[in-house]
């Protein structure tokens, strides 16, 4: 998996945040656009482009995109 397309795909979940704005150090819960919908996004996003299904507790233990393409990898 690549680190960049990732940085892409989650950056595309947010629809004012720009994606220059997103990387894998980006602690996402500080954006302000940071909301359930937009977890709920990413959770499908994940599911449908990676194959993976995380549970919101995956989500919940993670706060950079670092974390969280680590808790996709492992679970790939």
């Amino acid at each position: 998996m690549d680190t960049q397309e990732f940085i892409k795909n989650f950056a595309n979940q947010f629809e004012d945040t720009d994606a220059s704005e997103i990387t894998m150090e980006t602690s996402f819960r500080d954006l302000d656009e940071w909301d359930s919908l937009v977890a709920l996004a990413i959770l499908n996003m994940i599911a449908k482009k990676y194959g993976v299904k995380l549970t919101f507790d995956d989500m919940r233990q993670t706060n950079t995109v670092q974390e969280l393409f680590n808790v996709v990898e492992s679970k790939k």
